[in-house]
């Protein structure tokens, strides 16, 4: 358990993609995974904020919550000794209520530290200490710990992953059986991601979870064969879904999501579905006037689709990402812009035909902007950059990874920006330490990424220590990153997490 008093909150690093797989069970709930909802910061190597970290976001800066201190003989690690075998449910309620659980009478030690391990006020502040998989873990040492873990104020933001094996029991006679899933239910999940799913894998799920009908505000489904009538059955049914993702989906139609897409929908994701287009928008624009966020990765998008956002989307959305849609140029940008002149957040990640005009757009009509990506543009020059700097005094994160025209005059502009705290300049191969300089008297950044960068020396890079305000360093891939370097920056930037 990490003690909070010495500021040690960090979690592990984990995979990048932020999904926790919890072993397979044999209570029919299979093997499932808990993912954060939406990352804050993307792309990096250890994701505090794409995994469950040990102290609750809302308890993480409190110093009135005290802390247990537990007798030796009643530490964590005694107590979590006597849980359920490895082939209880970690995740399930019904099926382990069933089997056998350690009492508080068969707790060792004491009389009085037995009572001190099941009392319920103390145990709602240790639980916020550990990660969603730990509790999965814990709750099965007692009945009393799985009562209080199974409260949903610990399982907020997080979204459980099930793939299509796991929603099914195979009986003895090989028929299927859905499985229960109550234990998410207690827990009261909100949200749901669904993998490999089909139509009537869906209908199942709707009635068989309890919370289906009102109480899912957001579902995800990835890689399935959701056709156009499970579309329109799931969204007329799930009454409560304000927010949706259709990614890897290729069984649906534009006439599908004329038919099922409701006015209730605020946030909608779209990615790698062959058979979106530019009729597709037109669907979103004139059905979802209530939408505040839209992701796209559409390879089939043209410029004509960014022109049929209604008024009403120009008043209420303010995030767009239109990821990898190839076929955008600087025309898009100019119907964008007109459309949708409150965004705080725009990515043109991708979109390899925009060029600095349409930056120069960009910059002189969405002067609200907080958060731009425009990774992977290759024919973005230093003069995007001078427009971004003269012109988006708000903003806060500029995304250049892979913009291989870069160069050292650009971060020049850049360095004149005082609201920039998140700058990422990965794989930016004509970055130098001349260029490293400029930013060094940028109070403001809290975040560099510098990964993949050829031409940073070892001298360059160690001038970086300027930046004391700096809470993290990427470095990945870097050849002047070197131990000695790390070495000189754990002494001189000790408050900043620096990835090698």
């Amino acid at each position: 358990m990490s003690n909070p008093r010495n500021g040690d909150t960090k979690p592990p690093c984990l995979p990048r993609n932020g999904l926790v797989k919890i072993p397979t069970q044999p209570n029919g709930l299979g093997s499932a995974s808990i993912t954060k909802g939406t990352p804050a910061v993307k792309n990096r190597l250890c994701q505090p904020s794409s995994v469950p970290a040990i102290l609750s976001p809302a308890l993480a800066h409190r110093s009135d919550l005290p802390i247990p201190s537990l007798a030796s003989p009643l530490s964590l690690a005694t107590l979590a000794s006597v849980s359920s075998p490895p082939s209880a449910s970690l995740v399930g309620l019904n099926a382990s209520e069933g089997s056998e659980q350690p009492s508080p009478e068969r707790l060792p030690g004491s009389p009085s530290e037995r009572q001190l391990a099941v009392d319920e006020k103390i145990l709602n502040r240790l639980f916020w200490y550990f990660s969603a998989c730990e509790k999965c873990v814990l709750a099965q040492v007692c009945k009393a710990w799985r009562r209080v873990l199974y409260q949903p104020k610990f399982w907020v933001g997080l979204t459980p992953v099930l793939h299509t094996k796991e929603l099914y029991n195979i009986l003895p006679g090989g028929e299927k059986e859905f499985v229960s899933l109550q234990g998410f239910a207690v827990r009261g999940f909100d949200g749901f991601c669904l993998v490999g799913v089909s139509d009537l894998d869906i209908c199942e799920f709707i009635d068989n979870y309890p919370l289906s009908k009102k109480g899912v505000k957001s579902m995800s489904l990835k890689r399935s064969t959701i056709t156009d009538a499970g579309l329109e059955v799931m969204l007329e049914q799930m009454q409560g879904v304000v927010r949706l993702e259709l990614s890897g989906c290729n069984d649906f139609t534009e006439a599908g999501l004329w038919s099922s897409l409701n006015a209730r929908i605020t946030a909608l994701s779209v990615s790698d579905c062959i058979n979106v287009a530019d009729d597709a928008i037109a669907a979103i624009s004139q059905l979802l006037p209530n939408l505040t966020e839209l992701n796209l990765q559409a390879y089939h998008v043209t410029d004509t689709a960014l022109a049929y956002f209604t008024a009403k989307q120009g008043y209420t959305t303010h995030t767009l990402r239109l990821n990898s849609c190839w076929e955008i140029t600087n025309h898009g940008v100019v119907n964008m812009v007109h459309s949708l002149p409150n965004l705080s957040v725009l990515s043109l990640s991708g979109c390899s035909k925009v060029t600095d005009d349409g930056v120069e757009l960009v910059a002189e009509n969405l002067r609200k902007l907080r958060s731009l990506d425009l990774s992977w543009c290759p024919r973005i020059t230093d003069m995007a950059l001078e427009y971004i700097a003269c012109d988006l005094h708000k903003l806060e994160e500029l995304v250049l990874d892979r913009c291989v025209r870069i160069t050292d005059t650009g971060l020049s502009y850049l360095s004149t920006m005082s609201s920039l705290r998140s700058l990422y300049l990965r794989w930016c191969c004509q970055v130098q330490d001349f260029g490293l300089k400029h930013l060094l008297g940028m109070s403001s950044l809290r975040l560099l990424s510098l990964a993949g960068c050829p031409l940073l020396t070892t001298t360059g890079l160690s001038g970086l220590v300027q930046l004391q305000e700096l809470e993290e360093l990427e470095l990945t891939n870097c050849p002047g990153a070197t131990p000695e370097l790390f070495k000189y920056f754990s002494q001189h930037l000790p408050c900043c997490m620096v990835i090698e």
